[in-house]
């Protein structure tokens, strides 16, 4: 019986989606993960949360311990995980608002634990394939929900992970799109990276909240027009994992 991981990212650090929720402190040989697991259930189906940056959003992007968390993720039990995160858009057509089921990843991380491989046995290499990082069958599910609530989705895109706290300058946003990145954000490679690592099949929902800054008829990302884009839509989020956790 599946056992679901929910990682809630920007503006869902803490949601109250689950019935009988009860609180567990783990440590890991990683360290601590970002926030206490959550338990409890959604429509019968054991469902544990973990929020990204922690609860009150205090943890910067950098700063996640990516590893600790998919430890934690893993050791609670949980046979598939589904993330949530708020992204930019780099392409006109991915509104404000819009959810993206990604299936692509480019990496423009620089400083960040991304192997739970620190060394090899003898002889024993472990080179993760990361040919297509996002489970099918998962993205398959949320792709089914979106259409089904009749939600503006996009069900396909590849997301760039920027290391952050900081966002693009403009130069940097107009290469992003250069490389055919469709939306970026601080912290889906770094998690799906090692999500795969540690054999836990794994998909994200993003929702655009913003055009980062590469559109020069707008106003440049800032953190107040992110948090209020994702205020106003959080209820799509939340309505899907609702949705799609029975049917995973």
């Amino acid at each position: 019986m599946a056992f679901i991981g929910i990682i809630g990212g920007s503006g869902l650090d803490n949601p109250q989606i689950l019935s009988n929720p009860k609180d567990e402190v783990v440590k890991t040989p990683y360290g601590d993960p970002s926030s206490p697991l959550k338990h409890g259930t959604i429509d019968g189906v054991n469902v544990v949360l973990l929020a990204r940056h922690g609860r009150e959003h205090t943890i910067p992007p950098t700063q996640v311990n990516f590893r600790a968390n998919i430890h934690a993720l893993k050791s609670a039990g949980c046979t598939h995980i589904i993330a949530t995160t708020a992204v930019g858009s780099l392409k006109e057509e991915i509104k404000r608002g819009d959810l993206i089921i990604i299936d692509q990843f480019i990496d423009f991380t620089k400083q960040r634990k991304m192997t739970f491989h620190e060394s090899f046995e003898p002889n024993k290499p472990v080179h993760c394939p990361m040919a297509d990082p996002f489970d099918q069958r998962l993205r398959d599910i949320l792709i089914d929900e979106c259409r089904l609530k009749n939600f503006p989705f996009h069900s396909r895109g590849t997301v760039i992970t920027i290391e952050g706290p900081r966002f693009s300058t403009r130069a940097e946003s107009n290469m992003f799109r250069g490389f055919g990145a469709d939306i970026i954000n601080m912290s889906v490679a770094t998690e799906a990276a090692l999500a795969n690592e540690a054999g836990i099949p794994y998909a994200a929902v993003a929702m655009s909240t913003d055009y980062d800054c590469w559109k020069t008829d707008e106003e440049p990302v800032s953190w107040e027009a992110i948090i209020k884009i994702f205020a106003e839509n959080a209820e799509k989020v939340t309505t899907l994992l609702k949705g799609v956790i029975s049917k995973v």
